[in-house]
């Protein structure tokens, strides 16, 4: 029996092929880990990628669109909103013509 842990001197090499088993399942679980991270960091600078693409994008639009100062396009705007959605209609049977 060995002294130090009340346990046959038997079962130690059981113990420490528990061990180094318990060891390995801990060292694969770390490589799991590892790859999972590295391609979440691979999927995140993709993402940053497309997101600064779009911005660029967006920002290209945006520049040219014409500048508050442009009263063409207010004037588009301020007739649209002035004009009804729909025609109106007399109450004849008759449908609007357009000349």
């Amino acid at each position: 029996m060995d002294l130090m842990s009340n346990q046959p001197a038997d079962s130690m090499p059981n113990l420490l092929t528990n061990f180094q088993a318990s060891l390995e399942r801990i060292k694969q679980k770390i490589m799991h880990i590892q790859k999972a991270t590295d391609s979440m960091r691979q999927d995140r600078i993709a993402l940053e990628t497309k997101i600064e693409d779009a911005q660029k994008r967006i920002q290209h639009i945006l520049s040219r669109l014409p500048d508050q100062g442009d009263t063409r396009q207010l004037n588009l705007l301020s007739d649209s909103a002035n004009s009804p959605s729909t025609p109106k209609i007399d109450n004849d049977d008759h449908e609007p013509t357009t000349h």
